[in-house]
């Protein structure tokens, strides 16, 4: 897969991410005009299913001006993993069967969606017709394009589908309410994040890939964002020989889980843990080793990072360039875990245009 991640590919992918982005700062024009509250995780969860369909499986969804089945059926799937993961005896109860038929139904929806897509790209490159180089192009190729496909061969392609239409959305969604909703609690740092976009960015549109890497403020806002609130909240990894771990003896043949959520918590490794501080993140700060993994670490790390964040800091910059926004009070700061964990209240916001001035 790792050309459809790579950073040249990265780079043509900078049109599509700020024309996404343009169309969530559109219905926050119509929001703040309305003097409208609304939900910045639904929106945001929009524009990242948006993003993913688009440059991923070559599909124009909308989502923003159209209704969509996707974002409940992502929800309750990763809702039903995290069920049958942690309760083995929930199937077993009759209460529970319409929420299994629920999440079965969302699972063929999701399924039947990436075969239909599969078939109609795999249709287009039989054609010879030009394909875009993104992930739904890889899946077919890493199967290989002229070979019969096997029954397996086809669920392996759908498994994948499912995987990063999930992964590719849910995550980046996730993160960036997190992030608005720890901007609306501290307006010292959202003011400093601001000045550097009007410094790096001013009024401009299109935002570059250039332009990203001079966003170094708000990168260490999302990295913030990310050790506080890792929607992810840990990987699991196989023991595959005995080892023993400071002086515990780990058999082979178990599982271990590492929680990036856990050890981005500890005062061992950062000073006044609950105090979202951007600051750690500093060029000159020392790197956290070890225990910072929101995308986790080593050969089998997310491929889809730079990905993520290269969308994250468009659509944050693109915020912080137009709007003011500040959270409705009474709402809760609690957090939901569903599979990936994400704001319980939907960071509810009162959306304004931003007073430049000259």
């Amino acid at each position: 897969m790792d050309p459809a991640f790579s950073s040249l590919y990265l780079r043509g992918l900078s049109g599509t991410f700020n024309e996404r982005a343009e169309k969530l700062m559109d219905k926050l024009t119509e929001l703040a005009d309305s003097k409208t509250d609304t939900s910045m995780l639904s929106l945001v969860n929009c524009v990242t299913l948006d993003v993913i369909a688009k440059v991923a499986f070559g599909v124009d969804l909308d989502l923003l001006n159209h209704s969509s089945p996707f974002p409940r059926a992502i929800e309750t799937c990763l809702k039903g993993m995290v069920i049958n993961i942690r309760d083995k005896c929930f199937a077993y109860n009759p209460m529970n069967r319409p929420f299994i038929n629920e999440v079965r139904e969302a699972c063929r929806l999701l399924r039947h969606t990436g075969a239909e897509w599969i078939n109609n790209r795999k249709a287009a490159i039989q054609n010879g017709d030009e394909v875009p180089k993104d992930i739904l192009t890889q899946i077919i190729k890493t199967v290989g394009k002229d070979t019969v496909m096997t029954p397996e061969d086809e669920e392996f392609m759908l498994d994948n589908f499912v995987t990063f239409f999930i992964a590719g959305q849910e995550t980046t969604a996730n993160q960036l309410a997190f992030c608005i909703m720890e901007l609306g609690r501290h307006p010292d740092i959202l003011e400093k994040a601001k000045k550097e976009v009007d410094e790096v960015i001013g009024m401009k549109q299109e935002i570059s890939y250039e332009d990203l890497s001079q966003l170094v403020y708000l990168s260490q806002v999302l990295k913030e964002t990310l050790r506080l609130y890792p929607p992810a909240t840990g990987t699991t990894r196989d023991i595959v020989e005995d080892i023993d771990i400071n002086g515990i003896h780990v058999p082979k043949g178990g599982i271990v889980f590492f929680s990036t959520y856990v050890t981005g918590r500890m005062e061992e490794f950062f000073p006044d843990p609950m105090k979202f501080d951007p600051d750690r993140f500093h060029p000159d700060a020392p790197k956290p080793y070890y225990c910072y993994y929101p995308f986790s670490l080593g050969p089998r790390s997310c491929l889809g990072r730079n990905f993520a964040q290269v969308e994250a800091k468009i659509v944050m910059a693109k915020l912080l360039q137009r709007f003011d926004f500040s959270l409705v009070p009474g709402q809760t700061f609690d957090i939901l875990d569903t599979g990936t964990i994400r704001p319980k209240s939907g960071v509810i916001c009162s959306v304004r245009h931003r007073n430049h001035k000259k």
